[in-house]
């Protein structure tokens, strides 16, 4: 009970916060909306005052002889009715709008923030389907629903009490009919609830489908799964369908049976209403006005049913969006007693020290065990380690894109324990180009600049020269304002990572990290760029993690890690002169490029 009332309470939240900036055009909409429906509750008495006045036959009556006044007042109540209408539906529109692009600023916002690991847990289509369809959802409950609700409980007061006001007996007749209503109408809610939130996420699994295959779309055409995808695509939209076509007939069947009950209670009304005006208890006038009345209420009573059926679906909706915007977002870190702008930059130290590091992904599956090592700044340090050794869990630790947990070792930067350090500056001073580069559907002027957007077109290309790129890029037509594809495709896979180095190069950290990053490069294009490296970054902190021996050599220091232990540690001529892992990987690959050079 507690829980629900806690749920109830958040949901409620929810909405009034998203609708900050609009409260003014809700509060006007259910305003105009209740005028509207004053005006309309109007016309049933002047139908009611016409008939009457003009069977009494009393020739002397005022409206008997001015009916043309009852007929103005009619077509006056229909054009106001219609103007509080229209100012209604325009202020609910952009209250509705309002709310959405609040929620849906938000929640790109949080999800930013989110750590890795909640994102390695979640998949892109749930999540993009979240922050569109549901949030559509909860925009058609503020535009729809909530303010139906406003209406709708007005209109049933108002109709009851001038129902009350004419005939007791039949009102009460009436009455017995709302407790049905209300009943199935429960028990429907929590069904079409129920169903809902399933067919909801099998929506959210179609679209993974989707965005993956779109996603994929080179590697499904080079290995010919055309045929394996659509298969795929086939088995989750049928199951879509299926669920809806349920969910379809489920809510057939509630408006079947509120027609019937709806059908009860017309006829009800009529049957008791003629018996009661044969006996004098209620005049003509009156009776077709409480059937007017009865008519405007019976179609309310049942729409607060099809609210409740829509309120189920927003709640699922809610539910879904509630639970990204209560995930806990990074954790930033502790300001120290100086801010940056504060502290002398040229007096930041960034040696790099690892103390008895281990992690997991998952409990009881260590990546990293006891692992401890030290980068003196200005140094490059080299990591070398077959798939899943943990190379890259390393450098991911370093930035924080994962979180190390208490009493599992401890990472410093110039001293200071990383979580010590805001993370806006952390990342900022860690630098890193990704084993897996990737760029924004711009200009190749525009990656590079991703990390410095103000940067100059002599910087970029700078640090694009750097990288060997800087020729390349200007043999293309438009140079520096290619449009680079979706996701990069226009540049080859060696090009992709040679515009991600430059971007980081951009940034200039004083700690640069390269994981596996020139693994797409030939030889002799991966020794330019360490050369150009080497002259232009003497004083930055390097982490190189690399497959390749040749990448390695020319590093202060390499590890080795085997099973996310260090299995070896040294200079290369330290490393080769022992005959460990290092020194085998060595000898394989000189070989294999010893042969290669033969048979070129």
């Amino acid at each position: 009970m507690k829980k629900a009332k806690k749920s109830k309470y958040r949901k409620a939240r929810l909405i009034f916060r998203y609708l900050q900036g609009s409260k003014v055009f809700f509060t006007l909409a259910v305003a105009a909306s209740l005028i509207s429906t004053i005006l309309n509750a109007l016309t049933p008495q002047i139908f009611r005052f016409s008939i009457d006045g003009v069977l009494s036959g009393d020739e002397g009556s005022f409206f008997s002889e001015r009916l043309w006044i009852l007929a103005l007042l009619i077509a006056a109540v229909a054009v106001m009715s219609g103007i509080f209408t229209y100012i209604s539906r325009i202020n609910t529109a952009k209250a509705g709008e309002n709310f959405a692009k609040n929620l849906r600023d938000t929640l790109f916002v949080h999800v930013q923030k989110l750590p890795m690991k909640w994102h390695d847990k979640h998949q892109t289509g749930d999540m993009i389907q979240r922050c569109t369809s549901d949030v559509e959802v909860l925009r058609g409950f503020v535009v729809t629903q909530l303010l139906e609700v406003f209406r709708t409980a007005f209109l049933v007061i108002t109709s009851f009490v001038m129902m009350l006001s004419m005939n007791v007996k039949l009102s009460c007749i009436v009455m017995l009919f709302v407790p049905v209503v209300v009943v199935y109408s429960t028990v429907f809610y929590k069904l079409i609830a129920k169903r809902f939130t399933t067919a909801d996420e099998a929506e959210g699994e179609l679209s993974t489908v989707v965005q993956e295959n779109a996603t994929g779309v080179r590697v499904v055409r080079a290995f010919g799964r055309e045929q394996f995808e659509m298969e795929r695509f086939d088995e989750k939209n049928d199951i879509f369908a299926r669920l809806w076509i349920r969910l379809g007939t489920l809510s057939g069947l509630y408006w079947g049976i509120g027609d019937l009950i709806t059908g009860l209670q017309v006829i009800a009304v009529i049957i008791f209403g003629v018996m009661e005006a044969v006996n004098g208890a209620i005049s003509v006038g009156e009776f077709i006005a409480f059937a007017a009345y009865n008519s405007s209420l019976v179609w309310p009573i049942r729409g607060l049913g099809r609210i409740l059926s829509d309120m189920s679906k927003a709640g699922v909706s809610f539910e879904r969006v509630d639970y990204i915007i209560r995930a806990q977002e990074e954790a930033y870190g502790k300001k120290d007693a100086k801010s940056e702008n504060e502290e002398d930059a040229s007096r930041k130290k960034y040696d790099i020290s690892f103390t008895n590091v281990s992690f997991a992904y998952e409990k009881g599956k260590e990546v990293l065990r006891d692992v401890s090592f030290t980068v003196p700044e200005g140094r490059t340090f080299g990591i070398l380690g077959g798939t899943g050794s943990g190379k890259s869990t390393v450098v991911q630790l370093l930035s924080r894109l994962y979180e190390l947990e208490d009493r599992k070792g401890g990472i410093y930067i110039g001293g200071r324990e990383i979580r010590e350090i805001p993370l806006e500056e952390l990342r900022r001073s860690v630098g890193m180009v990704l084993q897996e580069p990737f760029l924004y559907s711009r200009t190749i002027r525009e990656n590079i600049a991703a990390s410095v957007p103000d940067a100059s077109i002599e910087e970029i290309r700078c640090a694009a020269r750097i990288a060997c790129i800087d020729d390349a890029i200007m043999n293309f037509p438009d140079g520096y304002e290619t449009l680079v594809g979706e996701r990069g495709v226009t540049l080859s896979g060696g090009q992709r990572q040679r515009v991600s180095i430059a971007r980081m190069l951009l940034q200039k950290a004083p700690i640069m990290v390269f994981d596996d990053s020139l693994s797409a490069v030939d030889s002799e294009t991966d020794f330019n760029i360490r050369q150009a490296l080497k002259e232009q970054m003497k004083q930055a902190t390097v982490i190189l993690i690399s497959h390749r021996v040749t990448s390695l050599m020319g590093a202060d220091k390499i590890m080795v890690l085997n099973r996310g232990r260090i299995e070896e540690c040294g200079t290369h001529r330290e490393l080769i002169q022992k005959n460990g892992i290092y020194r085998r990987i060595y000898e394989i690959q000189m070989s294999r490029d010893d042969r290669e050079t033969m048979e070129g």
